[in-house]
């Protein structure tokens, strides 16, 4: 099976210039805590409603006036929509992430394959619940610099 198969697709992005404040409640507005970031049309970041919060709001920042860019991730893990779904779970294991950006073959941003989707749409738990182990194990993501 394919991430095509079951990613989630054509996912809303924030561009890096956005507030702080503007990605925040557009999170909110969507029901997401996870938000890939762009600039123009090339994805260059994500960040998610933790980093919001331990990067932004416990530093105490100025969340209207800095931009989503100052605390995105930068260093990226992404598949493409061919790639196999045990590939993308090695990845997630790997580098303890819960979600992957997908891009096609012109490096546009396509779509996102979670965690959630790997247990959900693929009705296998036992390799959900082992990569959400290995995700679970604490680490710190590099910010962007």
């Amino acid at each position: 099976m394919n991430v095509s198969e079951i990613m989630t697709r054509n996912p809303e992005a924030a561009q890096v210039t956005d507030s702080i404040m503007d990605v925040a409640s557009m999170m909110r507005d969507l029901n997401v805590g996870f938000m890939p970031i762009l600039d123009g049309d090339t994805l260059v970041g994500v960040v998610t409603d933790r980093d919001i919060t331990l990067r932004a709001v416990a530093e105490n920042m100025d969340v209207v006036d800095n931009s989503i860019g100052e605390i995105m991730s930068s260093d990226l893990q992404v598949v493409s929509p061919d790639t196999d779904i045990d590939e993308a779970a090695r990845i997630m294991e790997e580098f303890q992430i819960r979600r992957l950006p997908v891009l096609d073959e012109n490096g546009m941003l396509i779509g996102v394959l979670s965690l959630g989707d790997i247990a959900v749409r693929t009705q296998n738990m036992e390799q959900a619940g082992e990569i959400l182990e290995e995700v679970s194990e604490p680490s710190r993501p590099e910010m962007a610099a």
